[in-house]
């Protein structure tokens, strides 16, 4: 059976998949950015849990993380910026995932242009998304 913070970081990428971007979960950057753009979810931290007694609880904060890619010289920024509003309006359709949350909550991207030797350039992104959640175990 798998763990919440499992169940939570699939949940968050079905999420993703539904876009039209290809959504990964832990993999490298491919050699070849899809037309669509490309999404990254990693773990993330967990951090450090506040604890409540009786009954025994863990109030975690978990900190996962997007990579949000879009490859061309035409309209990428336009392209980028679609791509960051579709991962936020997926969010805020569902900030529990089913009631798995308590609460998604993202951070805003800080754009970044990367030279590509013999390509078009990428532009990306980290979208820090904060998961919380409580559990009664915290492995």
């Amino acid at each position: 059976m798998p763990t919440p913070r499992e169940t939570i970081l699939t949940a968050l990428h079905a999420r993703l998949s539904s876009l039209p971007a290809t959504a990964l979960r832990g993999e490298m950057l491919p050699e070849r950015v899809p037309a669509d753009g490309l999404l990254i979810l990693r773990d993330g931290d967990p951090g450090e849990p506040e604890v409540t007694l009786s009954p025994l609880r863990y109030h975690y904060q978990h900190r996962a993380e997007i990579e949000a890619v879009v490859q061309g010289t035409k309209d990428r920024d336009a392209a980028f910026d679609t791509l960051c509003a579709s991962i936020g309006a997926v969010i805020t359709a569902d900030r529990t995932l089913d009631g798995l949350c308590d609460w998604v909550e993202a951070e805003a991207p800080q754009p970044v242009d990367l030279p590509v030797e013999g390509a078009a350039s990428l532009k990306a992104a980290v979208i820090r998304v904060s998961l919380f959640y409580t559990t009664s175990d915290p492995l």
